[in-house]
């Protein structure tokens, strides 16, 4: 029996390549876990003993990066009801999610915290090994905050650290100690909740909880380590704090003033910030079944976060700052699976035409998962991680989180999912 192809060539394919340039039609041959030909013409170019996936004009665009992942929120609709869930589950659900990301088009993900202390880094290198299928993958610590901030789970009858959802530190040294555990486990990155968040009585969004001193003794220990801090900064302070401590990958953001504005401005070429306002949006808009309707979802203050965050993300976007999308999904308001719904959002509400949104998590997901000369475009060299698409995004964003749009997908080479088996008639929608 003859060996599989190690080839595929994608023929009358339009390509959407990332760079932000209009698509084009051509076609594509992938050799291995790379793109080794990228041709502007549909039409001359041999097969060999490639296989052929004849698209007929669909679209094939660079596999998706979602920049604030949490594979193990279990879709429930509180911090206590992700905690609770026994480790042996949780670990299952985590792998499941992850499968589900790749096949929804997102080849890459940052991880922005887990509810267990190893959980993403046993999910990254299970994935890695190819243990379980899954995007490619940066493993983060889980949260970690003090007394009284957000993720600080711990009642005042159980004061035990295992009843929290964070880890709660005290001071400079205690948070040296958690950062180097974190360190030890295999993390990629450590995540600080520098603000409070509208979701935590007593700790509003526009609050800052952690001191410069603490930040700092983290931050020492992780670039002694050649790792990141990632932040939970949705207060001005925060976000200049961040800044101040050289912090290059800023969550939320949701509140500036015009120092701040100029702060991510001065550093555009090398901070990234991913707002997450899907959660926003849900909790003002689609929370009522779970008892936040309009009304509390304003009186806990989502109404001005959401004005405000709108108007800064606005700014950054016209300063050149990179905004991308992805953030918080996982809860029963704003479930895992929905995440491309913020390149909707980014259009609607933040300015920002179809072809960057779509930059945003092709181009800059590239960047931000660190490995700008091999991710986020098509492109000859970079590797084959692709998305096949029924229809034109540009067109009609939303294609994006519909399964049935999503023809195809490649990670490495390899299909995670199967093109459709019959070609002539795998696209009759209309964008």
């Amino acid at each position: 029996m003859a060996a599989p192809s190690t080839e595929t060539l994608f023929t009358n394919v339009r390509i959407l390549d990332g760079t932000g340039q209009l698509p084009y039609a051509g076609s594509v041959r992938v050799r291995g876990n790379r793109i080794v030909a990228v041709g502007r013409s549909a039409g001359g170019v041999s097969a060999g003993d490639a296989l052929v996936v004849d698209a007929a004009g669909a679209t094939l665009m660079p596999g998706m990066t979602e920049a604030h992942t949490h594979f193990s929120w279990n879709d429930a609709a509180s911090l206590a009801g992700i905690q609770t869930m026994p480790l042996e589950e949780h670990v299952l659900w985590s792998a499941k999610v992850a499968h589900n990301y790749l096949k929804a088009g997102f080849t890459s993900c940052l991880g922005a915290a887990c509810a267990k202390p190893r959980l993403d880094v046993v999910i990254r290198n299970a994935i890695a090994s190819g243990q379980i299928p899954g995007p490619r993958y940066l493993a983060a610590s889980q949260e970690i905050t003090v007394p009284g901030g957000l993720g600080d789970e711990m009642l005042p009858h159980l004061p035990f650290p295992e009843f929290s959802f964070g880890v709660v530190v005290n001071g400079a040294e205690d948070l040296r100690k958690v950062t180097r555990m974190f360190l030890k486990y295999g993390v990629d990155s450590v995540k600080l909740n520098l603000s409070g968040d509208n979701f935590v009585p007593g700790a509003d969004a526009k609050t800052t909880w952690m001191t410069d001193a603490e930040v700092a003794a983290c931050a020492e220990e992780v670039r002694m380590r050649g790792k990141r801090i990632i932040v939970h900064a949705r207060s001005c302070a925060s976000v200049k704090q961040a800044l101040r401590h050289g912090i290059r990958l800023i969550y939320h953001a949701s509140f500036t003033d015009t120092e701040a504005l100029d702060m991510l401005e001065a550093a555009r070429d090398e901070v990234f910030v991913a707002p997450g306002i899907g959660i926003l949006y849900a909790l003002l808009y689609e929370a009522e079944p779970w008892g936040v309707d309009h009304a509390k979802a304003v009186s806990m203050g989502y109404g001005e976060e959401w004005a405000a965050a709108c108007e800064s993300l606005k700014a950054m976007h016209r300063r050149g700052v990179r905004v991308l999308p992805g953030g918080d999904y996982g809860f029963a308001f704003n479930p895992h699976l929905q995440n491309a719904r913020d390149l909707e959002l980014f259009v609607k509400h933040l300015g920002f035409t179809p072809m960057e949104a779509i930059r945003s998590c092709t181009l800059y997901g590239g960047q931000v998962m660190m490995r700008p000369h091999e991710l986020g475009l098509v492109k000859e060299g970079y590797l084959a991680d692709l998305l096949l698409l029924d229809g034109d995004p540009l067109a009609n964003l939303s294609i994006l989180r519909d399964p049935k749009r999503i023809l195809a997908v490649m990670k490495d080479g390899v299909f995670a999912k199967q093109p459709p088996v019959a070609w002539p008639h795998a696209w009759e929608h209309a964008a």
